[in-house]
């Protein structure tokens, strides 16, 4: 599958999105995110991992506002004319497989929002990140208040929010935005070495993993033990349960196959 915008490519076990405007900076207009939905909405299951990354020297410089303000002057009404909904990357939060981000370059504004909604974030080095609209007198638009904090911390996310001023890969390698930083010609290497290790795993517990932390955080502590008991009474009914147990006790590799 394959658009302007969006591409989607199905590699063995894992399933790359790639955002392809570079000639835009990856800027996100409503047809971006149409197509990320359609993408998205394409992962079958044999894929058991999505990699995010984007063409070009930046990952996305945020909203396209040429394409999407025209004659207007209030962004949000802007987005909500355009039909873009109030979130605009939930669609890969949604996703079963788990979505391990490559941040090939700069992230801003509804580009790093687009980075928060994936599962796994690793970036290039030289990569800057921001959520500047603050400067412009405007709020985050694609959930950069919400997932941001839950990400890196309430005190973090409000100096990059309100100050709106960019952190380096260092930086937010520091801070947890990021789980590693590597150079940039070896940025897919890496990114897929991350993938297909998590597709090596039991595809179910991955799932299932992916899910209980998902929601679990929005839950109290005792209500998610009790979520996470759940889906462990539920993994253990499964062929794949049974196959781990057995590779185990005859010291094998394990042969998922997700049932």
């Amino acid at each position: 599958m394959g658009t302007q915008s969006v591409s989607l490519e199905l590699r063995g076990p894992i399933a790359r999105l790639t955002l392809s405007r570079p000639d835009r900076e990856n800027a996100i207009d409503a047809t971006v995110v149409r197509d990320l939905r359609d993408a998205c909405d394409a992962v079958t299951n044999d894929a058991r991992v999505v990699l995010l990354t984007a063409q070009g020297h930046a990952f996305s410089r945020g909203w396209d506002w040429d394409a999407l303000l025209g004659e207007m002057t209030d962004p949000a009404a802007a987005l909500r004319s355009h039909g873009i909904p109030t979130d605009p990357f939930g669609c890969l939060g949604d996703l079963p497989q788990p979505v391990v981000c490559a941040i090939n370059g700069d992230a801003t504004g509804a580009g790093l929002e687009l980075a928060l909604a994936c599962d796994v974030r690793i970036a290039a080095e030289g990569a800057n990140f921001s959520v500047p609209e603050i400067s412009l007198g405007l709020l985050p638009l694609a959930g950069g208040t919400q997932r941001l904090p839950r990400l890196i911390g309430r005190g973090k996310a409000l100096e990059m929010i309100l100050t709106g001023d960019p952190i380096d890969a260092q930086e937010a390698l520091r801070i947890g935005l990021v789980s590693a930083v590597v150079l940039h010609d070896y940025l897919l290497s890496e990114a897929e070495a991350i993938a297909s290790r998590i597709a090596a795993r039991g595809p179910l517990a991955v799932r299932y993993a992916k899910e209980a932390i998902t929601r679990g955080l929005e839950m109290p502590l005792e209500q998610a033990l009790r979520f996470e008991t759940d889906l462990t009474i539920i993994l253990q009914t499964t062929e794949d349960r049974a196959e781990g147990v057995r590779a185990f006790l005859e010291k094998r590799k394990a042969e998922f196959k997700g049932r």
